[in-house]
């Protein structure tokens, strides 16, 4: 599909759903049910050799009454050489059915390419969203990649990735929020199979209640791929005493000339901190508020699109002051 040709659908938008996200700038397109609406399915994205696209595209996945129970569907990018572009991937529920979603994606970034993913997930308690990412990045190729998982009953991320040229770059990063009865999962194997490449990995979650998190982070290191860079760090912050993170890094080295690291936290708010705020006229909750929002912010700062960057920020703020508690059943403008 030419990445020009996607337009607004203003039909579905208008009468139901609207997705704070949006951008005017960009270019839309809808996947409802798993069925791209007025193209192909699967949905295909390619960019020719040397191709820049001009605008942003947005991928809108819905799930609606119209199909419930399992579906699964496919989206492919590829990037010719040389070439870049700004993708958006949001998933939504717009009614409250007990939907299950497997979303597989495939990323293919040939020689010198350049791309940055956005991947905001906003769906309701009795959903189910698995998305398998399948990344291979060729000589000199980079990519940026951000997850943003806002608000669902399970949210399950499992992100490979493979170093192919020399040169690639891969910088992922995500954020987490989950509270009463919520699950998420983020797996990530980053594969270094030649030399001279660097990759980072960033993952925080915030969780409050009985909510569960799970992070397992793998790199490996082929024999042979000197000068790797590779960094990855997994942090959370419990909010109560029910609350609990599961965090897994894993290092796997088979060359000697390298520099990685990995390292995992799991903490709690800063007394000192909030009572120091307290003295200043601050109240307890905006404190506290403003502490998350601060740990947050090491992720949010990733994304380079400052327009953005504020719609995501202002999303992340409303869901830590609570204001996505219709989530638990249907909300068709929380996202």
């Amino acid at each position: 599909m030419d990445p020009q040709q996607f337009i607004y659908v203003p039909d579905l938008a208008a009468d139901e759903f609207r997705c704070r996200v949006l951008l005017p700038d960009n270019r839309q397109q809808y996947i409802v049910n798993g069925r791209v609406r007025g193209g192909e399915t699967p949905f295909v994205l390619e960019l020719k050799d040397g191709e820049r696209m001009k605008e942003s595209l947005q991928i809108i996945g819905i799930r609606n009454a119209e199909c419930t129970g399992e579906l699964a569907f496919d989206e492919t990018f590829r990037f010719g050489r040389n070439s870049s572009g700004r993708i958006i991937i949001c998933s939504h529920t717009i009614t409250p059915d007990e939907f299950s979603t497997l979303e597989n994606v495939r990323i293919e970034l040939s020689e010198g390419a350049f791309a940055e993913f956005f991947v905001m997930q906003n769906e309701h308690n009795k959903a189910r969203h698995d998305m398998r990412c399948s990344i291979s990045l060729a000589e000199g190729a980079s990519l940026r990649m951000v997850f943003i998982s806002l608000h669902g009953g399970e949210i399950n991320n499992d992100i490979s990735v493979d170093l192919c040229g020399r040169h690639a770059d891969c910088d992922l990063s995500g954020l987490y929020l989950a509270d009463t009865g919520q699950r998420m999962s983020n797996s990530v194997n980053l594969r270094h199979l030649v030399p001279d490449c660097h990759s980072n990995q960033l993952f925080k979650g915030i969780l409050n209640d009985d909510a569960v998190s799970k992070f397992y982070g793998g790199i490996l290191v082929a024999p042979d791929a000197q000068h790797t860079e590779a960094f990855q760090a997994n942090h959370n912050l419990l909010l109560s005493d029910l609350s609990k993170a599961y965090s897994k890094p894993q290092l796997e080295i088979y060359a000697d000339d390298v520099k990685c690291s990995h390292g995992a936290t799991v903490g709690r708010l800063d007394e000192d901190e909030l009572f120091y705020m307290r003295t200043r006229g601050i109240t307890s909750d905006e404190a506290r508020l403003l502490q998350q929002m601060a740990f947050a912010y090491e992720v949010l700062e990733r994304i380079t699109s400052d327009e953005l960057r504020e719609r995501v920020l202002s999303l992340v703020e409303g869901r830590l002051r609570g204001d996505f508690a219709s989530c638990k059943g249907c909300t068709k403008n929380c996202c």
